[in-house]
């Protein structure tokens, strides 16, 4: 019992953090906008297969160091566990029971969500006998992949909490050490299988970082921005090296990418973004205060896991819908043109539209509790 009192020590007072609330579902949102807005598919005989608008745009890349926001995710998710530990300290409740409840409420809908694809996908092409059905499925579920990611993390919890126990800041030290050694093994041996360790690395040290969310707010504001540019200037040291791509997404026709599998860079742009998020709290507080934006913090967090979920598959509608109106896949040109980019206004609203019937049907209770 003394554990769980010193874990729920780690914890401020019980007021709820409406900041957090709005880091979560914004991370998500801004991932979504970015898949609907800049995935470009191109059709052959195989089927679809994305590409993106930075391979083909000179410095395009340097927004993903605002928009590759799945380091933050992680982070506010570790507090989020946290906190939630807390309460459930409170009550009684085992770390195996409080684990499972999070794996199942999460694990649930996404298992629901690809089973319903890979059945479709199957009857397509047994009734149509269309080969390339198998890969339009795997891309609709592909995103899926940062559910697995965060699943893993849960489950990791209880060894997390106690390396954060038993260990504290060190734990840091320790990931972003291993972290950068895989790299080297990586990159300068050529050990290429091993650079998969850092997808438990990186995203465990980016959600063990979480559990120091309290002390971040607690720094005075310099320190804030000190940690702004220590990421910042690592970012910066890191991609001019030549050893890694700016982008902070995988780029057709970039030698690695810094995402599959992840890269120390992700640790510069975590640090960069946490401190990013610190600098921007005080505005960000009295905004979040008025009325009117508190119920859109609400509203967005109601619905963004919903919205993560079935993003895809609102993209996989709309293209559907102008298959069949027009008798031929929808296609882009290479390089985007200035047409294109006009046009991402539209394709932000095409699939939202398609995707909203799925957030009214599933939106009716609160999902936020899936990633507590």
């Amino acid at each position: 019992m003394s554990e769980r009192v010193d874990a729920a020590s780690r914890i401020g007072g019980p007021k709820r953090d409406k900041y957090i609330d709005w880091l979560r579902a914004v991370s998500l949102i801004v991932v979504v906008v970015w898949h609907w807005a800049f995935t470009i598919l191109q059709w052959g005989p195989a089927g679809p297969s994305p590409t993106s608008p930075l391979g083909f745009t000179s410095g395009l890349w340097i927004l993903t160091w605002l928009f590759q926001v799945l380091p933050l995710f992680f982070y506010v998710g570790g507090y989020v566990h946290l906190m939630s530990w807390n309460r459930a300290c409170e009550r009684g409740v085992g770390i195996g029971a409080f684990v499972w409840r999070r794996i199942r409420a999460l694990a649930i809908p996404a298992l629901a969500l690809s089973f319903a694809w890979l059945a479709f996908g199957g009857v397509i092409w047994l009734i149509f006998d269309v080969p390339w059905i198998g890969r339009a499925v795997l891309l609709v579920l592909s995103p899926l992949w940062f559910i697995g990611v965060y699943l893993m993390l849960v489950a990791l919890l209880p060894v997390m909490l106690w390396l954060h126990r038993r260990f504290d800041v060190l734990v840091l030290i320790w990931l972003g050490g291993a972290a950068l050694v895989v790299d080297v093994l990586r990159l300068r041996y050529g050990l290429e299988a091993i650079g998969w360790l850092n997808m438990v690395i990186v995203w465990g040290l980016a959600h063990q970082a979480g559990f120091f969310y309290d002390r971040m707010v607690a720094m005075p504001r310099r320190l804030d921005v000190a940690t702004l540019w220590t990421g910042l200037f690592a970012l910066v040291g890191l991609v001019y090296s030549g050893i890694y791509p700016g982008s902070m997404v995988g780029v057709p026709g970039d030698k690695l990418s810094n995402m599959a599998p992840p890269t120390f860079v992700i640790v510069a742009l975590l640090i960069f973004q946490i401190g990013l998020v610190e600098v921007l709290r005080p505005a960000m507080e009295r905004l979040l205060e008025r009325p009117r934006w508190g119920w859109v913090n609400t509203t967005i967090n109601r619905f963004a896991l919903q919205l993560f979920l079935f993003h895809t598959t609102g993209m996989a509608i709309l293209n559907g819908v102008f298959w069949g109106l027009t008798g031929s896949p929808p296609g882009s040109q290479i390089p985007p043109t200035l047409i294109w980019w006009l046009e991402r206004p539209l394709a932000i609203a095409g699939p939202l539209l398609c995707t909203i019937p799925f957030l009214l049907i599933f939106g009716r209770r609160n999902s936020a509790t899936a990633t507590r």
